[in-house]
């Protein structure tokens, strides 16, 4: 990826600045040592990319979801509903949990961050043919009723006691009534080649700031009408899981300015 070409911010909803510069000016505060760990919840990440990305700064980071993690540190993962955990116990004001090593923890209050993947399924704009019929009427009340089900569990996120919190997701269809996202990013922003359009929701963060935008090779899943896959590999190629998994580049910067906001 050393060869990709750089390309300009300009029309991007990225500022206009000088690229070859845009990684220093952006997180040249947050590389310095942090002050003191934060506890931060990754919710619904089996691949533990973001997490990882935040352990590898000193954090105390912690992945958690109804999978098994597939980034190599079950220590690090909690094999659980996430709402058994997001909030305080409202008795005596502390998070307790196990992590896959069998290992008990307990924090006292809220966590620092929460950086949250919700399933996007039956949320996301991608699924509308197979929700609608040609007129645009519901044509799948089964599809809807787990749409429904899925905004809940999104609200659930969102309304966390915690000050800090994002959640990733597609551009959502309408007649869920999601808040309107905060930003939206692509993986070229942050030196991955791909386009993936994906909305942040953010709450008491700022917004993800590129740090290195190069040319985008494709569009990562390939799906989108006449646009050809990636390196001619067939549309649907990727699995669901490998599709949901973060980029290397945006987990590293989501570790990198989020971690140094909540600890200025």
């Amino acid at each position: 990826m050393s060869n990709n070409k750089k390309i300009s911010a300009v029309g991007m909803g990225v500022p206009a600045t000088d690229n070859e510069n845009l990684s220093d000016n952006i997180i040249s505060d947050t590389r310095k040592k942090i002050k003191t760990p934060l506890k931060v919840l990754i919710a619904c990440e089996e691949s533990q990319r973001v997490c990882t990305a935040f352990r590898e700064l000193g954090h105390e980071a912690y992945s958690c979801d109804i999978q098994k993690p597939s980034g190599g540190h079950p220590e690090w993962h909690i094999l659980d509903d996430v709402l058994h955990i997001i909030n305080p116990n409202s008795y005596c004001g502390t998070i307790s949990f196990t992590t896959m090593d069998g290992r008990n923890h307990w924090t006292h209050g809220k966590w620092n961050l929460i950086i949250a993947h919700p399933p996007c399924t039956y949320l996301s704009a991608a699924g509308a043919v197979r929700l609608y019929d040609k007129n645009h009427k519901i044509k799948d009340m089964d599809r809807y009723n787990k749409g429904l089900k899925a905004m809940t569990f999104f609200y659930s996120l969102m309304s966390a006691e915690c000050e800090n919190i994002a959640v990733e997701n597609p551009v959502p269809l309408k007649i869920f009534c999601l808040p309107h996202y905060s930003q939206i990013i692509q993986p070229y922003q942050f030196g991955e080649p791909w386009q993936k359009r994906t909305c942040l929701w953010l709450k008491g963060l700022p917004e993800l700031q590129p740090t290195n935008i190069v040319e985008p090779q494709g569009y990562w899943i390939g799906a989108h009408g006449k646009d050809k896959a990636p390196h001619g590999m067939s549309k649907g190629f990727r699995n669901q899981k490998m599709r949901s998994k973060t980029f290397q580049g945006i987990a590293k910067a989501m570790a990198e300015q989020w971690g140094g906001f909540c600890n200025a």
